[in-house]
């Protein structure tokens, strides 16, 4: 396989492209040219973020986040390896199977619309589709966002994450997640390589998810891997250790 020097990192929901910042810098010195866009809506400071909501915010859905990223594909000199997280797994799934990308990583990532998620999953999520609320966006709390990402790490590293990272959500893009038919995939398609990785102790989607998402797949001739990190958190990406992950992705590409 033709090896790609570009890489794309995709973030998820409730945080931005800052999250991603280290593994920006950390692929860059090991020779990679790295993009790392804000999904539509969600490109600014977060504490700014939160203090006013960006205009686009609740016009964005699943469809733009991927056609953001496309329009950026389409502007490189090569089909990149791509990577995403929660939400943004999806996302580098609906993009493989578009044959966007060399290869894929989905981390902690969302189902499909055709696989349903656990029990475990609607609960955490569920007020993030605003069903029933009267705003305009979702905003998580502290308390949600240290039972949803930071239930790993430190009491008092959760209040500095919650800070520098949370934003603002919009409603739209989680409810074309499991309500809109271009979040199916086509498991029995030809793909590039897939890389799968969970967290053990994701609150979000638990490992289980993300095993039965990755057994979905049916193409014999198509390249799947499956990573479970134990004790590691939604946050796995930030969390310490985080460089144990990004060493594993860049492990398994090379090795393609």
């Amino acid at each position: 396989m033709a090896k790609s020097k570009t890489i794309v990192l995709i973030h998820g929901n409730f945080v931005n492209n800052d999250t991603w910042q280290e593994w920006k810098n950390y692929y860059e010195q090991k020779g990679y040219t790295v993009y790392a866009p804000a999904n539509p809506g969600h490109n600014g400071n977060p504490a700014e973020l939160r203090a006013k909501v960006h205009p686009e915010l609740v016009k964005t859905g699943f469809i733009d986040v991927v056609e953001n990223i496309n329009k950026l594909l389409k502007t490189l000199p090569e089909k990149p390896l791509i990577i995403g997280h929660s939400m943004a797994g999806m996302a580098v799934l609906k993009l493989i199977e578009m044959d966007k990308a060399v290869a894929g990583v989905s981390i902690d990532g969302a189902p499909p619309k055709n696989v349903f998620p656990p029990f475990q999953t609607l609960k955490t999520v569920i007020p993030a589709f605003g069903f029933f609320s009267f705003n305009k966006y979702f905003m998580g709390s502290r308390k949600w966002y240290d039972y949803a990402f930071f239930n790993t790490i430190p009491e008092a590293e959760k209040r500095s994450s919650f800070e520098k990272f949370a934003v603002p959500e919009s409603y739209k893009v989680s409810r074309e997640l499991v309500l809109n038919s271009f979040s199916n995939i086509d498991f029995k398609k030809p793909h590039a390589p897939l890389l799968f990785i969970g967290g053990g102790n994701d609150h979000i989607f638990p490992p289980s998810l993300t095993k039965t998402i990755a057994s979905k797949y049916r193409d014999a001739n198509s390249k799947i891997e499956l990573k479970i990190f134990e004790g590691k958190s939604h946050f796995i990406c930030g969390e310490p250790g985080w460089q144990n992950v990004a060493d594993y992705i860049l492990n398994w590409y090379e090795a393609l």
